[in-house]
Parts: structure tokens; sequence; C-alpha cells
């Protein structure tokens, strides 16, 4: 089977180059605190982290449609996924050349000051063949520890879930080719937030490029679902919300709705 979908939690370690090795202690005696000192010095940092790695099918087809493949996008939402569960925000950018990572199909993961706090986004196809995975292969890293510390003061709070029906819009935007797609996502995402919390769920589900929207653009379709916690939203509201994603996404790379 290849439509696989796994993540994992431990420890990593990380060697600190020029670090003394460990002593040798005698054995049948309890070590000193000058030993347990030395002991501690050379152990390496040794960060937890979570990793998740997607290939094949990420919705499978059916009566309802063909599938659709699991890309650098999933990988990307799958890491701001972690980062909301712990209540911090991560940035995502575009990255350079970086194993194990594929040339324009990944992002480095930062907190809002610039901390590095992981990667995501397709495997490098030497990295995919060495380890024998299925093609196409995308993952994500992400330092829990990092993130962990960076969490607000107050304990997460667990969002009631409202009982309001929730209104569902999507948006293509057409872009230039060189725009990033996760930072067109945060430009949606903050022209949404600028007019309330009513923003459930923003993904992407298909990026295009080809004749219809020109050479050197591409078009990045996303879904939205909107649901306030106090009301039902009016059309005029969600409209409301839509234009104002357009608009920001506008301002920042000169996004248009695509026609």
């Amino acid at each position: 089977m290849t439509d696989l979908a796994l993540f994992e939690t431990g420890l990593v370690v990380r060697p600190v180059p020029g670090t003394a090795a460990a002593p040798l202690l005698p054995g049948g005696e309890l070590p000193s605190e000058e030993d347990l000192a030395r002991l501690m010095t050379a152990v390496p940092p040794q960060p937890r982290r979570v990793a998740g790695v997607l290939t094949g099918l990420r919705e499978p087809g059916g009566w309802w449609g063909p599938g659709r493949r699991a890309d650098h996008t999933d990988a990307i939402e799958a890491a701001l996924l972690v980062g909301r569960c712990l209540g911090v925000e991560l940035v995502a950018t575009a990255d350079a050349d970086h194993m194990p990572w594929h040339p324009g199909r990944n992002v480095r993961l930062t907190l809002a000051d610039g901390t590095l706090v992981g990667h995501a986004g397709e495997l490098h196809p030497k990295v995919v063949a060495a380890l024998d995975l299925p093609t196409r292969a995308v993952a994500f890293e992400v330092d829990l520890d990092a993130v962990i510390a960076a969490m607000p003061g107050e304990p997460v709070q667990a969002t009631p879930v409202s009982t309001f029906p929730v209104a569902k819009e999507d948006i293509a935007l057409v872009v230039d080719a060189s725009v990033p797609v996760g930072e067109l996502l945060t430009a949606v995402r903050d022209g949404i937030r600028s007019v309330g919390d009513v923003l459930e769920e923003l993904r992407v589900f298909d990026v295009y490029t080809g004749v219809q929207v020109g050479e050197g653009r591409k078009s990045v379709a996303f879904s939205l679902r909107l649901r306030a916690p106090d009301r039902t939203l009016t059309a005029e509201e969600t409209a409301a919300v839509r234009a104002v994603a357009v608009a920001e996404a506008g301002r920042r790379f000169g996004a248009v709705l695509r026609s």
C-alpha cells in the first residue's frame, strides 16, 4: 500500500562539534557530583520533534470523482497544524536548495521572531530513491521543544464548538508564478482575521498553471469554512469576508480573482 500518512514524535540527537567525550568511570562505586556533571556535559542536545510523511493519494477516488495525490501543500498544512494545536502560529516561507527537500517545493517554518523550528515539503527525488519511497513523497519535521517554549503564558484552552451553521466559500487567485503559495495563504488568512473571528478552516485545494491564466502566472484556489460563535453568518457577511481576503492578497502580491 502506498497511500499512507504517518507521524512520529521522539528525541533526536544533535551532536555539538568539539564536545568532550563522556568519561569512563570505574564500576562498583557511586559517581561523584563532579563525575555526573562531566557526564551531563558530554550528553548532546536531544530536542523532541514531530515528523510526518505522506505518500500516494491524500483523497481517495470513487464515484464522487478522481482522487488527489498528496503534495507539498499537505505537508506544510500538517506542520502548521502542529503549531495551531499548541497555540503558536508558525510562519512558512519558501526555502532555498536544502536537502532532503525538493527545491521550490519546500518551506522553512519559523516562529514570529524568525527562529527556525522546522521544514516541510516534497522530498528530493534522490532521497525518495535512496529510501525506496513512493514517488513524490512529502514530509514535515517540527521542533516541538522550540514551539512549546513559544506557547503563550496561559494554558491553551479548548475552543467551544459553535452550533451555528458553517458557510463555505472558495476563491481562486491569480498571481505571479514566483509568489510562494504559503505566503499567499498567510495573506488570505490575515485578511479574513482583520474582520473578525469567523475563520474555522482555510486550505489550498488546487494550484494551476496553463494557458487559462497566462504565461508566468498561476492560479491558487482556497477553500474557506466560516462560522461565527454567536450567530448564523449572512450572505452579505460571507461576501464581505471573501472580498477582504481577496483585497489583502491583492495588496501584498497583486493577486486578482480568476475569472
